[in-house]
């Protein structure tokens, strides 16, 4: 029988889990360790080697070449997404160029301090943005 080998750390089970769920559409069987030990307490990770994705020897190179392939796909279809038609804003981004970007709706610290002084909310709304190509926030 075939050891487990470790084949790649992840800060975070998201991530482990995605690349599991790579393998597991490609016919290789993964196994997470240490997922749920960190999430109980997120100060271990550093004791016992973070989140670990662990494949059967034999399928270690074949699993490499997988998420590699994924990681230049994903690569490839953030450079396709980078700038969009009639974009909502007609301005880009300050740090990448790209106008794909989103407003946050949250209110704005004016919304409790209204709420406390006038007796109802008045929301304003923070200029705050989000740029989906590369998560930069920032404000226009």
């Amino acid at each position: 029988m075939a050891n487990l080998i470790r084949l790649k750390f992840h800060d975070n089970a998201l991530e482990a889990n995605r690349d599991k769920q790579i393998l597991a559409e490609n016919g290789i069987n993964s196994f997470i360790a240490n997922e749920q030990l960190i999430q109980s307490d997120w100060l271990l990770s550093q004791a016992v080697g973070g989140i670990q994705l662990q494949v059967f020897e034999n399928d270690l190179e074949r699993a490499k070449q997988i998420l590699q392939d994924y990681k230049d796909n994903e690569e490839y279809s953030l450079e396709v997404e980078h700038t969009i038609e009639n974009p909502e804003f007609n301005f880009v981004c300050p740090k990448c160029g790209s106008n794909h970007i989103y407003q946050d709706e949250k209110p704005g610290g004016v919304f409790g301090i209204s709420w406390l002084i006038l007796g109802f909310p008045i929301k304003i709304s923070k200029n705050q943005y989000h740029c989906y190509y590369c998560g930069n926030e920032f404000t226009h």
